[in-house]
Parts: C-alpha cells; structure tokens; sequence
C-alpha cells in the first residue's frame, strides 16, 4: 500500500530524522525521471506551488498542476474517482483543499502517495519546513523551544504533530476560544509566557483563507498578540522569528520584527522546496521498501 503524508505524525521519528536527511541533499537522485505528480489546487498558492513543482522538477519529474474548476471535485466529479484517475497518470498526488476529509478520499482510493499541500485541519509541509529551519539554525532539534504566538489554526496544529515526533518542544499562547483541539494540550493566554527563553517565535495571519468575514473581530480578539520587539526581547538571545507567510505587518508581526536581524522566514520559504524534495524522496524509497 502507498504511504500518505497527511498530517507530520504519519511519520515516525526515525522516519522524519530520514526525511530531513533527504532534504539536505546536494545532488538528489532524479527518482521521479519520466514520471509525473499531480498537484490539485482548490486555494490559491504561492510558496506551495512554486516549491512542489520545482521539487518535482529536482528529482527528474513533471509537475501538472490543475486548478479546481478543472476538476470540480465533488461536482463535475466525486474525489476517489480523481484520485483513481490521477494514480493512472503519475508517481504520486499532491492537494490544497479545503475541507481536511477530501484528502482523507483521496488517500482511500488512491494507489499512488497523497501528499497534504495544506488544509483546513493541517500544512504538515509547511512543518517540515520549520523543523528544517530550526535544525539548521541550531544544529540539532533536542532540547529547543518553539513558541506559537496566534491562532490555534492548521499551522498550529502541524507544529505540535511536528513536536510529538520530534525533540523540539512547542509552546503555543493564543486568545482564549482560538486554541488548537486536543485534550490535555498545555495552552496558555499570555504570549509573554509562551515566549520566555524560547529559541524560536513563531506567529500566523489571525485570518486565514476563508475567513475574512471574521478579520475585524479577530483582530480585536487578537489584541496585544502581535510579536513586536518588546515580545522578541523576552525570547533567549539566539532567538530566530519564523512566520510561514503571507505576513500582515503591523498586525500579527511588528515590520522590524519580520525584516529584522532574527527573522529567518526568507530561509524557512527556500527550504519549503528542499523539505518537499526531500519528502518526495523518502516516499520514493518508501515504496521501494527502503526505509
């Protein structure tokens, strides 16, 4: 059976230790030489197309990118009957959906690797970014704090699938009513303490796409989270600003902040590819029987 990459904890540590491995590849092995991937689009990208497709094109593939009005899934036709067609056509398939339960569909009826490119519930690809990020800046995961300034959304929630796999530790401060589901979750209201001592803060736009209807009142809600210079200072001296981007300035992150000297979010963009090639690679060896 294919492996599927819907959300960080679908790998083991061992497993995702191997992926960052690959994505610190110099000269990856053209795995995907005359074989194409599927990546269905039902929102818009930028950092997540460019980066799958150039992936793909790293390692020998092609990349066919399909909007939805291509496709319409679930009204021109159902997502397992896509998912069937897609898997007759190329290595594996990629999706940015809406709704987290169409990529749950496309796995269950497809015989290629699903990749989730991001939903409402997750941005896993985002995540190994991150955690690549953060694994370059510091040399190693263990022991390292990242702290989540905003809202308890799909990056969010990836950070702390991130986090149960790994030997980073997050911590997250969000308006109470905005926290990220799951029970037991160590969650607090005052980004101060979220903050203190992290080696890395973290921050989101307080509303993502498809709720721009609530922007004015999460911005009230989200009143005194913003990630400015005052909150950086309470981070350790070594702390680096991640932000997965598009970035409102002057609304969840200080302009000085995200174009300061601890900002490394223009590294955490570029290794959106390297994290993704070296994914791709992992679930080409996956379904070699390699690790």
């Amino acid at each position: 059976m294919a492996r599927h990459f819907l959300e960080v904890d679908d790998l083991s540590p061992v497993e995702l230790q191997r992926v960052m491995e690959l994505a610190e590849l110099k000269d990856p092995p053209p795995v995907l030489r005359g074989k194409g991937v599927a990546l269905l689009f039902e929102k818009p990208s930028n950092r997540t197309r460019v980066s799958m497709e150039m992936a793909v094109v790293q390692l020998g593939g092609h990349p066919i990118t399909i909007r939805p009005d291509e496709v319409g899934i679930d009204t021109r036709e159902p997502a397992e009957d896509i998912a069937r067609i897609f898997s007759s056509y190329g290595a594996a398939i990629g999706a940015r959906v809406f709704d987290h339960g169409v990529l749950l569909r496309l796995a269950a009826a497809a015989s290629v690797p699903v990749v989730n490119l991001l939903s409402d519930d997750a941005h896993p690809c985002q995540a190994l970014a991150d955690l690549l990020t953060v694994k370059q800046r510091f040399g190693s995961l263990a022991g390292r704090i990242l702290a989540y300034v905003g809202d308890g959304n799909n990056v969010c929630r990836s950070l702390l699938a991130a986090a149960a796999v790994s030997d980073l530790t997050v911590r997250v401060a969000t308006p109470p009513g905005y926290e990220p589901p799951g029970a037991g979750l160590a969650v607090t209201h005052d980004p101060a303490e979220a903050v203190d001592g992290a080696d890395a803060v973290y921050t989101d736009v307080w509303a993502s796409m498809g709720q721009e209807a609530e922007a004015a009142r999460r911005r009230q809600d989200f009143a005194g989270f913003m990630v400015d210079d005052a909150l950086m200072a309470r981070a350790a001296p070594h702390a680096v600003f991640l932000h997965c981007l598009p970035a409102h300035r002057g609304e969840e992150v200080a302009a000085s902040v995200v174009d300061g000297p601890q900002s490394v979010v223009w590294q955490q963009a570029a290794n959106r590819l390297h994290a993704q090639r070296g994914l791709l690679l992992w679930l080409a060896e996956a379904g070699a029987g390699g690790r």
